[in-house]
């Protein structure tokens, strides 16, 4: 059997090296239009901050090596031109010479990828505007910068490579300014979780302009100066970025009618198969599926790139391995903070229809007396099965490890009862007694039997829509003066009990505390004295301020 693969990036590699892992005797080959194979896309932006000293770092293998190792054919700097899946050929060139040849396979892998967006008006190949998807683009940037005089970067898009990029230019010491145009940055997470770390970014001496597009650009001798964005800011630019997402790379695929997504992708089988015979798609160029309700999920990342081309060199040779889905989960460093995010947000489960539990779980990531410092955990739950659906997190502190522990949890069906029996390591320099993760357990099945969650945004348009609502401050006085929410009514934990008969137990009653955990105590003694509805306020007074900050700032 020929099995011939286009592409040769980590969805390329992985199929080859699967399928010889599998069968000694199929011929295998491996086009690549460039001439680097297997590089870390992920890595480039470190390596443009000085994280990374050398590009070879990036690049650990070549084509060689694959033929050593796996006796595997990768032909470097040759395109694929046309594809006839009639008679199962191929037109390949050979750039360096133009020459065109006949291939022909018995198994064809697409693997081509994705192409980032290139949006106008910045389309006209300016001399210092720029993408990072490429291997070939982090060495023209990087020659860009240290050819050129720059101070002034725009990056276009808040996405990871966006963000990724903002660090890395600002570690130069240039002056950064990011430009989104949604109200939102980080458009895959909750409004308000990207509102905090669009706070982190500020704080750190990045800029952010949102809700804008470009209005016209100021060009001198095909270069960019300065951008004139549609809200009237006039901003200089001496090198732009653009990381407005990526556009699958199919179009050696268009004559055939095969079968695309609604993300543009092309629909595979849980083999990597296309709905074109012998034809798999992996990667960028192919669509994956939600874990949790098997829709269609389109988020391009090298590590669910690794995985499709594993199962399809699988498939192919006999394998019995199948994809299970993704959960679009993520995760980004920004300065020193970490955002992360696995499952679905809030917006996206209550658009499903899902009715949830939302929890806000604001605690430090190790023993505050070894200077633990606190990581925000916004969860959510099918309130009718338990199940854990999502999970966002921000903080500086075992963001990673908590993400993981949630992508472990959701992925294999978790209810979030199960949460609090996890047996974590547990020592003060790494975790608190009772880690945030059980906590977050805890917290939601008690919000699923009868200890109700009010989200801040819940209760915000509660009061902005004048409901007749009962809000308890149970904090100290001295608290409850310096700032409290409006309406509320001043009553620390310990006088609830002697001061009983100030509050109606047939009113809908909300109670509050610093970030939740007195609260939840108010909640249980008033529930228990025989009130009607109270719900303790998710997240807590620190919380809710922030939270109505931000719906304040953007409506």
């Amino acid at each position: 059997m020929r099995i011939v693969v286009i592409g040769s990036v980590a969805a390329g590699t992985s199929v080859a090296a699967k399928a010889r892992r599998n069968n000694e005797d199929h011929e295998i080959v491996v086009y690549e239009k460039g001439t680097d194979i297997s590089y870390s896309v992920c890595g480039m932006p470190f390596y443009l901050g000085g994280e990374i000293e050398a590009l070879d770092d990036l690049i650990p293998r070549d084509a060689a090596w694959f033929k050593t190792r796996f006796n595997v054919d990768i032909i470097t700097a040759t395109e694929v031109v046309s594809i006839d899946e009639v008679h199962q050929t191929l037109l390949v060139k050979h750039l360096p010479t133009n020459e065109i040849v006949e291939d022909h396979y018995d198994k064809l892998v697409l693997a081509t990828g994705a192409a980032p967006r290139v949006i106008a008006p910045f389309d006209q190949g300016y001399d210092n505007v720029f993408t990072l998807h490429h291997m070939n683009d982090t060495r023209a940037i990087d020659d860009y910068l240290k050819t050129k005089s720059i101070s002034n970067v725009l990056i276009f898009g808040t996405g990871y490579v966006g963000l990724e990029m903002a660090e890395q230019f600002h570690r130069r010491g240039l002056s950064v300014t990011l430009v989104q145009r949604s109200r939102q940055i980080m458009t895959n997470y909750d409004g308000e979780i990207a509102y905090r770390a669009e706070q982190v970014i500020l704080e750190n001496g990045v800029n952010v302009i949102k809700g804008v597009t470009t209005e016209s650009l100021e060009v001198e001798e095909q270069r960019i100066t300065a951008v004139k964005l549609s809200d009237g800011t006039q901003l200089p630019a001496d090198l732009v970025l653009l990381a407005t997402g990526v556009i699958p790379q199919t179009q050696l695929v268009h004559h055939m009618g095969i079968a695309k997504g609604t993300s543009g992708a092309i629909q595979v089988t849980d083999r990597m198969l296309t709905s074109v015979p012998n034809i798999y798609a992996v990667g960028d160029v192919a669509e994956s599926f939600s874990l949790i309700d098997g829709s269609p999920l389109y988020r391009p990342m090298g590590s669910t790139a690794n995985k499709m081309g594993r199962i399809a060199g699988d498939a192919m040779t006999g394998g019995a391995l199948a994809h299970r889905g993704i959960l679009g989960t993520g995760i980004v460093r920004l300065f020193d903070t970490t955002v992360a995010q696995t499952g679905f947000t809030e917006k996206v489960a209550r658009a499903k229809g899902y009715e949830i539990d939302v929890l806000y779980n604001i605690k430090p990531g190790h023993a505050d007396y070894l200077n633990g410092t606190e990581n925000v955990i916004k969860a959510i739950t099918d309130h009718q099965t338990g199940r854990l659906l999502g999970a966002q997190i921000i903080g500086q502190d075992g963001v990673d490890k908590r993400i993981d522990v949630f992508v472990t949890a959701i992925s294999f069906g978790a209810k979030v009862a199960d949460l609090f029996h996890l047996d974590l390591a547990y020592q003060p320099l790494y975790a608190t007694t009772k880690d945030p993760v059980l906590y977050t357990g805890m917290a939601l099945e008690n919000a699923r039997n009868g200890r109700p969650l009010l989200s801040p945004i819940e209760l915000y348009q509660q009061l902005t829509m004048g409901d007749s609502l009962q809000v308890i401050d149970v904090r100290s006085q001295k608290q409850y003066e310096q700032q409290h929410i409006e309406t509320a009514i001043s009553m620390p934990l310990g006088e609830i009990r002697k001061r009983i008969a100030e509050l109606d137990p047939t009113m809908p009653t909300v109670v509050y505390c610093n970030k939740g955990v007195t609260g939840n105590a108010a909640q249980n003694l008033l529930l228990n004295m025989g009130f009607e509805t109270v719900y303790n306020l998710s997240g807590g007074h620190k919380n809710y301020q922030l939270v109505k900050t931000y719906l304040q700032q953007n409506g």
